[in-house]
């Protein structure tokens, strides 16, 4: 019985040094783990801001993109209507050029009032082409610093917008005032100066001869400058669908990482639950 005893002794405290280097262990992983689901669930969080912050940002390209759209269209409308007038300009000329030799007497009115409004639509056309080039530098310094402000780009957008519907319902007084030649043309017996008239009209649209060739200068010309504005208007366009299609990439990129991000937090969140049950039940 002593020898027995003795020996039992002699077996235990081995015994308990084994159990107590395994608790020891089991816990040195809980805890190795426990760090790795602090790790992964940081990991979530940093990018679900992320996917937040993009997802503001692709949500404010799309708006930007649609008054892009709205510009462009306008730019467009009033090129074709710069067409037309350049026609009604063309036939107006030739039709008083018939009459040329019967006509003494023409409403100089007209031709001040012409000349008026071209100094209007050419301040109008510059403003939209400041303000595209403005809003363009301010997309591109907003693609890469997301601090400057959302209002401002609207705020351009909307001002370049409303400057192209202004100088739409200035060419619609511009071609009020062809039709109104036109009719001076048919009812006047004088249409010398009316010709004259016509004539200073068509080179409003396509610009003042500047040599011996009579060539027009087609830079500073309203034809021109409606025709770069709708040019500018296509590319700026063009600008924000690359910056819509980069921002949804990066949403993309973003959201795919944290999906990894998860699927790695809830395996390590599952294996943690694992490993507590099983220290527990040791």
């Amino acid at each position: 019985m002593k020898t027995q005893y003795k020996a039992l002794r002699q077996v235990r405290p081995a015994t308990i040094t084994s159990r107590y280097g395994i608790t020891e262990s089991k816990k040195a992983e809980l805890d190795a783990l426990s760090l790795q689901v602090i790790d992964a669930q940081y990991d979530v969080n940093k990018f679900q801001s992320i996917v937040t912050s993009l997802t503001d940002k692709v949500n404010n390209f799309q708006g930007f993109l649609a008054t892009a759209e709205n510009t462009r269209t306008q730019a467009y409308n009033n090129k074709i209507l710069m067409d037309q007038l350049l026609q009604n300009a063309i036939d107006l000329k030739n039709n008083s050029n018939i009459a040329f030799n019967e006509i003494v007497v023409a409403d100089s009115k007209t031709k001040d009032l012409s000349t008026n409004i071209k100094m209007v639509i050419d301040k109008l056309i510059y403003s939209v082409d400041v303000l595209n080039k403005l809003s363009a530098i301010v997309t591109r310094k907003k693609a890469l610093n997301p601090l400057i402000s959302d209002e401002l780009i609207s705020v351009l957008a909307t001002a370049g917008s409303d400057a192209n519907n202004a100088i739409a319902l200035t060419l619609i007084a511009l071609k009020s005032t062809f039709a109104a030649q036109a009719s001076n043309t048919e009812s006047e017996a004088a249409i010398e100066l009316a010709y004259t008239q016509s004539d200073d009209l068509y080179e409003c649209l396509i610009g003042a001869p500047d040599d011996d060739n009579h060539t027009g200068k087609k830079e500073t010309s309203l034809d021109g400058l409606l025709h770069d504005a709708y040019t500018n208007a296509k590319e700026n366009y063009h600008r924000m669908e690359k910056a819509l299609a980069m921002s949804t990439k990066q949403l993309n990129d973003a959201k795919s990482d944290l999906n990894k991000a998860q699927i790695k937090l809830k395996s390590l969140q599952s294996g943690l639950a694992a490993a507590n049950a099983a220290a527990l039940a040791s």
